[in-house]
C-alpha cells in the first residue's frame, strides 16, 4: 500500500522502520527541528531522523490546515494515512483523502487513556496492563472506532521500557490492520464512552518526590521520568533526579518503622529514602551538574551520610 506516515517521538520511529519494510512509505510527515534538552541547536525529531536514514521524504508543516498543505497530501495519493503520536490535529480535509482513511496507533487501551500522555498515565495510576489500539481517525481526541488492541503486563516496567515493547506491538497491529483492509477483512468496535478518561500532559514539577507522597506513588514517579520529565528531590541538600528505584518494605530495608517520612537512610551499604508507609531502595542517581551514578557513589560525596540519618525533602525551583 501507499502509506504517507505521521509521527514524532521514538515511539513513532520504531513503528515506522517496521511499516517501511514492508510498505510503500511515499512521505512522513513530523513536528518541526526544534531545541531540546539543554542545548541551543535545533534537534530533528526521532522520526525524522529514521526517515531520513531510509530515504523517504520528509514533510513539517507548522499546520494541515492550510489548503496548499492539503493539496499536497492528495497529489502523494496514500491509500492510507498511519498516525502514531504525531501531536498535531488533523482536520477533515486530510482525514478525507485517503481510500483507506487514516488510522492512529495509539499507545492505551482505548476507551482508557485517551489523550496526550498513555504510557505515564497508566504507570501513575498503578494499571496491571497498558496496551495499543489501531483506532479510525475522526475529528475527536481518540474517539474512532478500533479495529485491534494488543496489550501488555506493566508490573515494574520504566515508561521508557514500556514505551519500547508497545511501539513494537502497535508496529505489529498495524501491519496486521493494513493487511485486514486490503483483504477487507476489518472489524471495528466502537468506544464504550462510559469508560473514557483522558491522559493530561504531565505537568512541568508533577514527577517531583514530596514526603506526602506514598512510597508506591513515589516510586511510579521515577518510573514515570525521563530527560523532559525528570523525577526530583532534595537529599541531604543536594538536588537529585532519581532514575532508578525500588519499592521496599520497613523489613526488607532492616529499618525503623517509627523513622518518619523524609528520613535519608545509609543501612547494610544501601540508600533509603523512609515514606510513612513503606522505603525507596535508591539504586541509580543524577545529582544536577554531575552524572548519572550508583547510589552508593551518591553517598561517598555527602559527608556524614555514611554514618547517620540524614533528611529528604521536597525540591523546590
Amino acid at each position: 500500500m501507499r502509506i504517507v506516515f505521521m509521527g514524532t517521538p521514538v515511539f513513532a520511529a520504531r513503528i515506522l522502520f517496521e511499516l517501511a519494510q514492508q510498505h510503500e512509505l511515499v512521505a512522513v510527515y513530523t513536528r518541526a527541528d526544534a531545541v531540546r534538552k539543554r542545548g541551543k541547536d535545533l534537534v530533528p525529531t526521532p522520526v525524522k531522523e529514521r526517515a531520513q536514514q531510509l530515504g523517504i521524504p520528509v514533510f513539517c508543516p507548522a499546520s494541515l490546515r492550510d489548503a496548499s498543505e492539503q493539496e499536497r497530501l492528495r497529489l502523494l495519493a496514500p491509500d492510507c494515512i498511519v498516525v502514531a503520536a504525531y501531536g498535531m490535529i488533523l482536520p477533515k480535509e486530510v482525514l478525507e483523502i485517503p481510500q483507506y482513511g487514516c488510522i492512529n496507533a495509539h499507545a492505551s487501551l482505548l476507551p482508557r487513556w485517551r489523550g496526550a500522555a498513555p504510557i505515564e498515565r497508566a504507570i501513575l495510576a498503578g494499571d496491571k496492563q497498558a496496551g495499543v489500539c489501531v483506532m479510525r481517525m475522526e475529528e475527536g481526541l481518540d474517539t474512532g472506532d478500533y479495529c485491534i488492541c494488543r496489550a501488555t503486563d506493566i508490573a515494574q516496567k520504566s515508561a521508557v521500557e514500556l514505551t519500547e515493547e508497545l511501539a513494537d506491538l502497535a508496529a505489529a497491529a498495524l501491519l496486521s490492520a493494513l493487511s485486514g483492509f486490503e483483504q477487507g477483512r476489518l472489524f471495528w468496535m466502537p468506544q464504550n464512552e462510559d469508560e473514557v478518561c483522558y491522559a493530561e500532559k504531565i505537568g512541568k514539577q508533577e514527577l517531583y518526590i514530596t514526603p506526602s507522597d506514598t512510597a508506591c506513588s513515589a516510586e511510579r514517579k521515577v518510573r514515570c521520568a525521563s530527560e523532559a520529565h525528570a523525577s526530583k528531590v532534595c537529599l541531604a541538600g543536594k538536588a537529585v533526579s532519581l532514575l532508578q528505584a525500588r519499592l521496599v518494605s520497613f523489613e526488607e530495608a532492616g529499618l525503623d518503622q517509627a523513622l518518619p517520612a523524609g528520613t535519608l537512610v545509609y543501612n547494610a551499604k544501601r540508600l533509603y529514602m523512609v515514606f510513612s508507609d513503606a522505603c525507596l531502595l535508591l539504586l541509580s542517581v543524577k545529582p544536577d551538574g554531575k552524572k548519572e551514578m550508583p547510589a552508593h557513589a551518591f553517598v561517598a560525596g555527602v559527608q556524614g551520610l555514611a554514618k547517620e540519618p540524614r533528611v529528604w525533602e521536597p525540591l523546590s525551583e
